[in-house]
């Protein structure tokens, strides 16, 4: 008795480098296609196609080529790129991050000469540091508020949200005083 039929055996893919069979292989990058001779054979290809295709086109000139802007699948999401993709290398992000007007701006309070910025680290977790880095080290990771600490009168509060609700902490680390 068979446990596959006729059918399911069509399905089979088979190498381009050696015909044998092709399988399904696993490597710390993810799944792949692979040739069941190995040693002699090394033929293998992604099972995702994470390879800058397009899904979409926009109708919109690209502002480098003037040819059209296309929406496309990469490997780290979606971005907006040239559809003339080898010869003009144009690409944008799909969500553009908004202009900060200089009344949200908060001065660090460390060195007093750069601002606090909202950065992401390696991990995802967003914090926000001085943007004259490396000079100044300074960073928080909770939002930064202008406010003064009634204890230490440090120059800036951070917002956290607790189970109580909302208060403001010392961005001291020697302090911490909470606020409401």
């Amino acid at each position: 008795m068979s446990l596959f039929t006729q059918h399911e055996h069509a399905l089979v893919e088979m190498c381009p480098q050696c015909d044998s069979e092709l399988t399904i292989k696993h490597s710390k990058s993810g799944p792949f296609l692979g040739c069941v001779s190995f040693p002699v054979c090394d033929f293998t290809r992604a099972l995702h196609q994470n390879d800058g295709h397009i899904v979409k086109e926009l109708g919109l000139p690209c502002p480098e080529c003037s040819n059209e802007l296309v929406l496309r699948q990469g490997r780290f999401g979606m971005f907006i790129g040239c559809a003339s993709f080898p010869k003009c290398h144009h690409i944008e992000p799909l969500n553009p991050k908004k202009a900060e007007s200089s009344e949200s701006l908060i001065e660090c309070p460390e060195c007093n000469k750069g601002y606090l910025t909202e950065r992401k680290s390696r991990f995802g977790k967003t914090f926000y540091a001085c943007d004259s880095y490396p000079k100044c080290r300074f960073s928080v990771n909770y939002l930064p508020v202008s406010g003064e600490c009634s204890e230490c009168h440090f120059s800036l509060l951070l917002e956290r949200n607790m189970a109580s609700g909302t208060c403001y902490q010392c961005a001291d680390k020697k302090c911490n005083n909470f606020q409401k």
